[in-house]
């Protein structure tokens, strides 16, 4: 996808009405799933994998989104035809085949298929592959001119056939992975700090009361809502400068001309064709933009008194959608999910973790994170009611 496909796709999605409807409807049977079968009462203790019902809602979400219609992992609580596993035992194999060298075999002419998964499969990626094409197929025959989904901005925009399955498999494909990382990495960075944890939650009661949220019962918090809340973004923030949920070298290649940049205050040239690459983890722990104290989880960092430091973090951690015409084209979704999600779990629920010396698991495949069995027990919470 070139600069200007990125474009027009970011603002499609950026202005379309129905994404946060569509994201409200899940993030809803989200909360009502853990309700109706994980609430722990007094000494009965029902731990749920927090992680993996969150990636039931963003996969639900991301396929009603990308697909017009949801997989409908939150209403069975269940991985429905095993697309979780098969995403996820894809992204290990890729990362093993080029950890070993041997990922050119696809590329070998007549037997490079032999290596690919197959739309015929029963199982893994190539069944997860037939169902989003299926699912591709109907969307393209009957969309119109009013539709504003983004398999019509494909469309509309000359994406068909073979090319709009391939940008709809990406999609679903990390739709449900990189949302996850951080809001489970939020959650979990919250609530292992009970000021922390006290604090936002005073923040969410006070939203509630003042108006600036909706009570309980009254509906989910809107997007717009959410981003005026300062202490909940500023954990967001430091959440993901922690704990990135991408942590991708995202490498680029020196113009053949080369190029002049500026390195801690001095110029330094690089010569056309050098690769040059990011480290998530220098350029958030970087004590001269975030403090002496860059390696701890402190969110009141994000309250600086200086307007030029506020922004020049701001710019740094950003960088975790990555930027220019690579940037993460499911940012807008992302932005959405993740806000709302936190919000309405901490208005809802009060979360411990059942196993604290292990709160999860947490695999690094090509910069994406894999992250499974996040126990924790949830009970009611009416303090923002």
């Amino acid at each position: 996808m070139n600069k200007g496909e990125s474009s027009w796709l970011q603002a499609s999605l950026i202005k379309n009405p129905n994404i946060e409807t569509i994201i409200n409807e899940h993030l809803q049977e989200l909360l009502d799933l853990i309700r109706s079968k994980y609430i722990s009462h007094g000494t009965e203790i029902k731990p749920v994998d927090l992680a993996r019902k969150i990636q039931y809602f963003l996969l639900d979400s991301i396929s009603a989104i990308s697909l017009g219609k949801a997989f409908g992992n939150l209403k069975s609580d269940t991985d429905i035809d095993g697309c979780i596993k098969a995403i996820e035992e894809a992204l290990a194999l890729w990362a093993t085949s080029l950890a070993l060298g041997i990922g050119w075999l696809p590329q070998v002419p007549l037997i490079g298929w032999l290596f690919l998964p197959s739309l015929k499969d029963k199982e893994g990626f190539g069944k997860f592959m037939s169902k989003c094409f299926s699912y591709v197929d109907k969307r393209a025959a009957s969309v119109t001119d009013k539709d504003t989904d983004m398999l019509a901005s494909f469309i509309r925009n000359g994406v068909v056939g073979d090319d709009l399955r391939s940008e709809a498999l990406i999609f679903m494909t990390v739709g449900p992975v990189n949302p996850l990382g951080a809001i489970s990495g939020t959650i979990l960075h919250i609530i292992t700090n009970p000021r922390v944890y006290t604090k936002l939650q005073n923040e969410i009661d006070s939203a509630v009361r003042d108006g600036k949220a909706p009570p309980a019962r009254g509906g989910l918090i809107s997007s717009t809502q959410a981003k005026q809340l300062p202490y909940l973004q500023a954990t967001i923030r430091e959440s993901m400068r922690i704990c990135p949920p991408v942590d991708g070298l995202f490498a680029r290649e020196v113009p053949p001309g080369g190029d002049t940049v500026v390195v801690d205050g001095k110029p330094m040239f690089l010569p056309g064709g050098t690769s040059i690459a990011r480290s998530a983890v220098a350029m958030y722990r970087d004590k001269a933009i975030f403090g002496d104290d860059a390696d701890y989880y402190r969110p009141e960092r994000w309250f600086p008194q200086d307007a030029d430091k506020l922004a020049e973090m701001t710019s740094v951690i950003e960088t975790v959608y990555n930027r220019g015409k690579s940037q993460c084209l499911g940012k807008a979704i992302a932005e959405v999910e993740i806000g709302k999600t936190i919000f309405e779990l901490l208005r809802n629920f009060e979360l411990t973790l059942v196993k604290p010396a292990r709160p999860w698991k947490r695999v690094n495949v090509l910069g994406l994170f894999i992250i499974s069995d996040m126990w924790v027990k949830v009970t009611e919470r009416t303090a923002s009611d």
